[in-house]
């Protein structure tokens, strides 16, 4: 079992920034690619970002291309998502997970997710 502990969430004003962590323990062998998925009030959960195992290969949404960055540290068993110029439908719920492929997590399997961290964007 792997175990995801996120953090980072809190109240922003629109324009701002957020970095949010998300640390993993348990059976850290059996993580590969890892990614940030967000649910806001009535809506679906939806993909953010992801991140192969080795850190380099990176998946976006469309939507939030060039306003976030995703990255990992191994040695640390942390993934980070930086994000910037917050807007107000950028309010959700934001999960991290596991997934159960070593490239890609969009669109597979997941394996483990963590509790969720709220972000709130308003003034």
């Amino acid at each position: 079992q792997v175990q995801l502990v996120e953090s980072g969430g809190g109240l922003v004003q629109p324009g701002g920034s957020l970095r949010l962590s998300c640390a993993a323990s348990g059976s850290i062998l059996r993580i590969n690619a890892m990614g940030w998925y967000r649910q806001a009030p009535g809506k679906e959960r939806e993909f953010v970002a992801g991140v192969g195992w080795s850190g380099t290969l990176k998946k976006f949404a469309d939507s939030l291309k060039g306003r976030v960055t995703i990255s990992r540290d191994n040695a640390k068993n942390t993934l980070y998502l930086q994000m910037n110029n917050l807007k107000r439908e950028d309010t959700a719920v934001y999960y991290c997970a596991a997934g159960s492929d070593p490239y890609y997590i969009q669109d597979r399997p997941i394996a483990f997710w963590g509790q969720g961290t709220q972000v709130t964007i308003s003034s």
